[in-house]
This record gives structure tokens, sequence and C-alpha cells, in this order.
């Protein structure tokens, strides 16, 4: 730490008390619901070609607590061989925040941009893991931009209120 560092910069309370500082923190992870079906087994393991993977994403936050949110990330997959469904894999994945001092114009960005930044990583593990389980490979989700498509959807939102507020309804 530099001589002219001050606690306040990392975090820490200033010394005349307030506390200010804009704080995030996980308290917790967990798996929230789990299901993964093989309806086809044993025929699908005689399949001789890759299943076609179809991955959607939910995210969803709520507040639990005086500065604590909860945000779940929800992913659905299907694989698709042929006409057989090779398996079929929900999981939701939350996350416990202890948000503090955070200005409301940064509380969504933070909820459903930066929090499922941080889930996806071991949603994507115990994903990869449950495939793995079922006796396919594992599936290993590319990393995604989930800041990216907040913003997307947000400018998507603001072009339709705009389009409504101008009559054009």
């Amino acid at each position: 730490m530099a001589e002219n560092d001050t606690f306040a910069e990392f975090g820490e309370p200033a010394a005349n008390g307030a506390d200010d500082a804009p704080q995030a923190g996980v308290l917790s992870q967990y798996v929230k619901d789990l299901s993964f079906e093989n309806p086809n087994a044993p025929a699908i393991y005689q399949q001789q070609t890759a299943p076609a993977i179809d991955v959607q994403f939910n995210i969803g936050s709520n507040r639990v607590g005086d500065d604590v949110y909860e945000v779940a990330l929800k992913i659905e997959v299907r694989a698709q061989a042929g006409e057989q469904v090779a398996f079929i894999v929900d999981l939701t994945y939350a996350g416990l925040f202890a948000l503090r001092n955070i200005p409301q114009e940064a509380l969504d960005p933070f909820l459903l941009g930066e929090a499922p930044r941080i889930l996806f990583p071991f949603a994507r593990r115990v994903l990869a893991d449950q495939v793995r389980d079922g006796g396919f490979p594992p599936l290993m989700l590319e990393p995604i931009d989930f800041a990216g498509i907040y913003m997307q959807q947000r400018a998507q939102q603001e072009g339709a209120i705009g389009f409504e507020e101008a009559g054009h309804a």
C-alpha cells in the first residue's frame, strides 16, 4: 500500500465514520434447481450423429433482505439427435449478493449483467458435470457477455418506449 493511500479508497470506512463507498460481495452460491433427463437411454447411445444442442438462458433477481439480493441464472439445454431427444438439463444456479451504497441506476446493470458473469463459471461446471454423468461428453458452454446482452436489451426496451411515446403504438 502506498504512503498516501487511505483505507477509504479500498472500501474501508472513512476516518470521519462515513461509510458511503459502493460495495458488492458474494455471500453464497448454490444450485437452486437441477434436473437431468435422458428419456431415450439406452438407444440414444447407439446414435452415430452428434446431437444438436439448444441452450436458453434466463436471469432473474429479487431483493431478499436489507442490501441482499438473490440472482438466479437459469440454463435450459436440449440435445436432439435426429428425432430422438438425447438429454435435457434444467439448471437454476443462484447467488446471494450483498450490495451497499450502490446507486439505483447501477443496481440493474450489476444484478443482470455483472452478477451473472460472476455465477456463470460455476454454473457451467455444474452443467458440464451433469451432462458427463449422464453418459455424454461434457458440455462446455462458451463464455457469455451478460453485460453486453443487458445493454442491448435495455436499448431495445428504450427504443420501443420511445416508439410508443411518439404515437406509433
